[in-house]
């Protein structure tokens, strides 16, 4: 096996590797054949397209001859996009940190030909620096090793290997297959704890930081604990106030940040500063959906004082706004498809990447673009100074006359920024991104709908995009299963065609959540179904056996480096963690079937919660926010009637409700024959030809039926203790 196997690739990112003088293999059995015909072990690279140091041991080292040709002659070289198969980078992660106490990337790992690591590190210089040895020196120590202490290398791998096995086992999530009845064969541990989560708020009050947010630099917007917090203030308790004070406090601070962008909108992955001043400037999909969709359940919640919900309903159109037009994927009709992965941390300038080219700002081109008394006063009220920086007003923000003015001269900023050379996007398609893009989507056009919050979206618009991406993923990713097999969703698409391993747990659950969520604000039943087609798929994939995991198996490789395959992983990384997503989409699934079983599978994987809430909350936030939805519902709501204005003002009071437990049944539109499935098991019995009306139920008690918003406003704070 020689030559540079990477040039037919769909990903952008192995494709980023195709010019390299490194015999590049994508991963695979052939390439793990190929070292154990030659003796040799794997040398395992694994990235994404828009990571700045990923770029730059590119440079350094994969493009330099020597280097090459010594990897070639005694290594067999597996480059992994990290994000068409995070599979392989969990257990490499896995592995890398138990070896050095670290991750990140790039991350580069030994194997034995089996897949099993035995050395690891991230990224290795071209010439020692203190406390960091050069990449030739760590190959050529390996190599020694290999061939002259084998033994040794082997019995090393094994123990690592066992010690990662020990470790998923510790940890997996124990299942009961879910039932479909009501009788206590189907109960589970019950609802979580409400002291649990008081307890995970104080100790998130004593790890908040003063600039907002937690913990120093690098420094990462917390997506899933800002959504518990969100949620854990909706219901009154002794914590509430504390809760919905650290979230405004960290959503104030990244959305008037660097890290938020203020000429364009949307947020970069993380900032190198503890105040936020200076992002890494690539921006994620998964990220901007996250804070999307935190951003409009924080102007759902009413805001305070320290971030009001008009400033986030800003930041909520500026983010939708910025997703899909800056990630937004167009069909042959020229129309919304899907949503790209990412946009670079570089901007490639005469053929050399420059990290945040594009956003980086001097005093001296203010004045060229707004002219002297203008880009003065902007570089004023935006941190710049002779050298480049990003613009931000950071504190307060903006009020007044200086609200004023960046509001007149940010249109010219634009329009100078547009004309630079740009940053290149990542057109791989993301199942699972897409998912969460969909449900924040909804949720934003249920808050951006009004012009008291002085937004030019409208909910129409949000609405479409939605359903376009929910049709992209109907009709690309997904095949319905038949003949009792469960249906496959396929995690990656490129231009349109899907490419690559059947979707992770993460992949189902986000489609899944984020379908119910558009089935909530459209009432259209086909997104209930598919919803539901997706969710029973993953039971049937992950959850049979008894233990709950995060993917299907695809490689011996990767469940060799663990010992012999792993659970799902409990703790949130870049997004909620699988197991936390299923199992928020199980709770609405249970409330909109009545399925008790699928609400016991769901309290099964929250059992997990009271130590890690305790311990960990930071990591734990994608499952402390379904907890939350546990213990506040389910608040049931049937939406009966036809399609009427005095409909849409019933249906638009449910949807800004900031209850967590609340979940939405809409009767459809008469549906023609056989367009549609039929009613969403919550509405059996109550749909009407009539005048419309609520059916609201809380713990398997119902109130009377509500005819106007006012009544539906009054049950719902009556449910909300």
């Amino acid at each position: 096996m020689t030559g540079n196997a990477l040039a037919g690739e769909p990903s952008a990112y192995l494709r980023q590797h195709a010019g390299n003088p490194v015999h590049w293999q994508p991963f695979g059995d052939a390439a793990f054949a190929a070292a154990a015909d030659r003796d040799v072990p794997v040398f395992l690279s694994i990235g994404y397209a828009a990571c700045h140091w990923c770029h730059v041991m590119a440079g350094e080292s994969f493009e330099d001859p020597e280097t090459a040709r010594y990897l070639n002659e005694h290594f067999v070289s597996v480059k992994v996009d990290r994000e068409e198969r995070p599979d392989v980078d969990a257990a490499y992660m896995a592995a890398t940190q138990a070896l050095t106490g670290e991750g990140g990337w790039p991350m580069s790992v030994f194997l034995l030909p089996d897949g099993r690591a035995f050395h690891a590190g991230t990224y290795f210089p071209p010439r020692p620096m203190p406390g960091r040895p050069s990449f030739r020196q760590v190959l050529e120590a390996v190599h020694v090793a290999w061939a002259e202490r084998r033994e040794a290398v082997e019995v090393n791998a094994a123990a690592l290997a066992r010690g990662l096995a020990d470790l998923h086992a510790r940890s997996a999530v124990r299942l009961q297959p879910p039932g479909t009845g009501s009788d206590a064969s189907d109960a589970g541990p019950g609802t979580p704890d409400p002291e649990v989560l008081a307890d995970a708020v104080r100790a998130l009050a004593a790890a908040e930081d003063a600039g907002g947010g937690f913990g120093a630099a690098p420094k990462f917007p917390p997506s899933a604990v800002l959504e518990f917090l969100i949620r854990h203030a909706a219901v009154p308790s002794a914590t509430a106030d504390t809760a919905r004070g650290i979230a405004g406090r960290t959503l104030a601070a990244m959305a008037r940040s660097a890290l938020y962008d203020q000429l364009e909108g949307g947020f970069s992955r993380y900032s190198v500063t503890r105040d936020w001043s200076l992002p890494h400037f690539e921006k994620m999909l998964y990220d901007n959906a996250l804070l999307l969709r935190a951003c409009a359940h924080w102007v759902r919640l009413g805001g305070s004082a320290e971030y009001p919900a008009a400033e986030a309903a800003e930041a909520t159109a500026g983010t939708a706004d910025w997703m899909l037009a800056a990630l937004g994927l167009t069909g042959s009709d020229g129309e919304l498809a899907a949503l790209a992965s990412s946009l670079d941390a570089d901007t490639v300038v005469d053929d050399v990447h420059h990290e945040g080219a594009t956003y980086l700002w001097t005093a001296a081109e203010l004045a060229d673009v707004l002219g002297r008394d203008d880009g003065a006063a902007v570089a004023r009220l935006m941190h710049v100074g002779p050298s480049g920086a990003p613009l931000h007003p950071g504190g307060a923000g903006l009020a007044g006359e200086d609200r004023r003015l960046w509001q007149r001269v940010r249109p010219a900023l634009r329009a100078a920024r547009s004309a630079r050379p740009q940053p290149a996007r990542d057109e791989k398609v993301v199942a699972g991104w897409n998912g969460l893009a969909l449900g924040a989507l909804a949720d934003a056009a249920a808050v951006l709908d009004g012009t008291e919050l002085g937004t030019e979206l409208n909910r129409a618009e949000l609405l479409a995009a939605g359903e376009r991406i929910a049709e992209y993923l109907e009709r690309v990713h997904w095949t319905p299963g038949t003949d009792g097999e469960p249906g496959l969703l396929v995690r990656v698409s490129h231009d349109g065609r899907a490419r690559g391993i059947g979707g992770l747990l993460e992949d189902y659950a986000f489609c899944s959540e984020g379908l119910f969520a558009l089935y909530a604000a459209t009432g259209q039943t086909r997104w209930y179904a598919l919803a539901e087609g997706i969710l029973l798929a993953a039971c049937e994939r992950f959850a049979a056996g008894g233990t709950l995991r995060d993917a299907a198996g695809e490689s011996a490789q990767v469940g060799n480096a663990q010992g012999g395959g792993a659970g799902a992983d409990p703790f949130d990384d870049a997004t909620p963690s699988g197991a936390a997503a299923f199992a928020g989409a199980l709770l609405s699934y249970a409330a909109l079937t009545g399925s008790t079983g699928h609400r016991s599978l769901a309290e099964q994987i929250l059992a997990l919660l009271p130590p890690l809430a305790r311990q960990a909350p930071r990591a734990a936030g994608g499952l402390l926010a379904a907890a939350q939805a546990a213990v506040a519902g389910p608040v049931e709501a049937a939406v009966a009637g036809p399609p009427s204005a005095a409909r849409s003002a019933l249906h638009r009071e449910l949807l800004r409700s900031p209850s967590p437990g609340l979940v939405i049944a809409v009767q459809d539109a008469e549906p023609g024959p056989g367009t549609a499935p039929g009613p969403v098991p919550l509405l059996h019995g109550r749909e009407t030809t009539g005048d419309p009306v609520v059916y609201l139920c809380r713990a398997m008690v119902c109130h009377a039926p509500a005819v106007s918003a006012a009544h539906v406003r009054e049950q719902l704070a009556s449910m909300a203790g």
